[in-house]
């Protein structure tokens, strides 16, 4: 059994900590103080400073008391997204939310929180474990950078869980791909009021470019979004550059780039349709694109270890997980791309990314329990694989 108690009075510990992306400095040493404190060898490292933040990822490495075990990896993000700062939670019986004016950081504090717990718990009860090297992540919500930037050379991990949804009764097996795409839309300047026709405006291009895009839900497996678009200086200025920056995500690879492709050519077309020709100089509008892939699709199957354990551990406590897909990414598709074969659970985190934010803890206790007897589930496993290979 996990101690309630104690892992709410963690979750709320952490979430007033502030840690927005690339600020996570205050959050990761309390972390890693409590790692140190139950015995796990700590570092933090350089990712940091390859993001520009103030602290890297915490890598907790806990021995584990069966000799020669497999390790396994658990994983949850340590950063919140804005605004997270000066974080109040409200609590109301069982419910945690936020004061409304800020997020409440339960992604991914939570993780963070049922990582520390069932380790705690494992240790208190003298229950055999297998080596655990607990990723606490940073900079998860700009991109998964701190996954990115974990020296996995470094992990002896093979398989593990990242702690990083909503309801632990669901096991996130399948996530897409997605291109992130910025595009600047170069016009043409002029008086909006004396020359109109003598420019050439960015806005209108992406307006028209945006309005023959599909956008939203493209098909069962697709989405696709323009989420910031900037541009102007004045109302008597024709505008002549626009940048805008969207993505586009799938489960099939195939799809993305046609839809990738797809929002270009919109753009593209959309450009070419403006030209002026002023004192015998003709200025074609035309549209410069970027595109990079954000993270690669992860489809772990069900005959897996780590979904096995799961399935077996929920079986054991007479419930049952579901395994299905989620239209985000999180750092589990970037560990499986890396060579770390893991799945997403549920923590119980609910109306994330707004100041609605808000968490049953019921459902943490849950997760913190179903965890727990993963991992002791985990060690009886190795314990029988030596002995069979004795």
């Amino acid at each position: 059994m996990i101690n309630q108690e104690r892992i709410k009075n963690l979750l709320l510990e952490l979430v007033q900590i502030d840690s927005v992306s690339r600020k996570e400095r205050n959050v990761a040493e309390r972390i890693k103080k409590y790692c140190e404190e139950m015995g796990a060898e700590v570092e933090i490292d350089a990712a940091g400073e390859k993001v520009g933040g103030n602290s890297g990822n915490v890598i907790a490495r806990f021995p584990g008391t069966i000799p020669g075990a497999e390790t396994i990896m658990m994983s949850a993000h340590m950063d919140t997204v804005v605004p997270g700062e000066g974080v109040k939670p409200i609590v109301e019986g069982d419910i945690i939310r936020t004061d409304g004016t800020t997020v409440l950081g339960g992604d991914d504090k939570s993780g963070c929180s049922v990582i520390i717990e069932t380790i705690r718990c494992l240790q208190e009860q003298n229950v055999p474990y297998a080596p655990i090297e607990a990723v606490f992540s940073i900079c998860e919500e700009v991109g998964l950078l701190g996954a990115k930037h974990v020296d996995v050379s470094k992990l002896k991990a093979k398989y593990g869980l990242v702690f990083d949804s909503d309801d632990p009764g669901f096991l996130f097996t399948k996530g897409p791909s997605a291109n992130h795409m910025e595009f600047k839309i170069i016009g043409l300047e002029s008086h909006a009021g004396v020359a109109p026709e003598e420019g050439i405006s960015a806005i209108r291009i992406a307006a028209e470019a945006i309005h023959n895009m599909k956008l939203g839900r493209i098909d069962e497996e697709t989405t696709a979004n323009i989420g910031v678009i900037r541009g102007g200086e004045a109302t008597n200025i024709i505008t002549n550059l626009v940048t805008l920056r969207g993505e586009a995500r799938s489960h099939d690879d195939a799809k993305l780039e046609r839809q990738t492709a797809h929002m270009i050519k919109c753009l593209e077309d959309a450009a070419a349709k403006h030209e002026v020709t002023v004192a015998g100089v003709t200025t074609k509008a035309r549209v410069e694109s970027h595109v990079t892939r954000e993270y690669y699709a992860m489809d772990v199957p069900d005959s897996s270890r780590v979904v096995q354990l799961v399935y077996q551990a929920a079986a054991r406590l007479g419930q049952k997980v579901e395994a299905c897909a989620s239209g985000g990414g999180c750092d589990a598709n970037i560990f499986n791309k890396r060579g770390i074969e893991c799945a997403n659970f549920g923590t119980g985190m609910r109306a994330i990314h707004t100041v609605k934010e808000w968490l049953d803890v019921k459902d943490l206790y849950a997760s913190a329990e179903m965890t727990l007897e993963i991992l002791k589930l985990n060690g009886e496993l190795a314990q029988k694989q030596q002995g069979a290979n004795a």
